[in-house]
């Protein structure tokens, strides 16, 4: 695991941990977010928004999520898949 990735996942943990399990849809995140859609994620070279996050990996979620550790293994599996971690 590098140490973008490991960073990111920490981030996405206490960012989405304080979501109201089991979320539904990506909209259903939002409240738990510090700074809603535009709560940024930072590791290394990598920024990216929640509203990023969104938008670009959307096809690798599977909703429902019945957890964060889930839910955080797609949102980090997603992001290597598009290269951008």
């Amino acid at each position: 695991m590098s140490d973008a990735e490991s960073q990111l996942r920490e981030q996405f943990m206490d960012a989405f941990s304080n979501a109201s399990f089991p979320v539904d849809n990506q909209m259903s995140l939002v409240p738990a977010l510090p700074n809603g859609p535009g709560t940024k994620f930072e590791a290394g070279d990598t920024t990216i928004t929640a509203m990023e996050l969104a938008a670009k990996l959307g096809k690798h979620q599977e909703f429902p999520y019945e957890d964060a550790e889930s839910l955080v293994d797609d949102v980090i599996d997603g992001l290597k898949a598009e290269d951008m971690i």
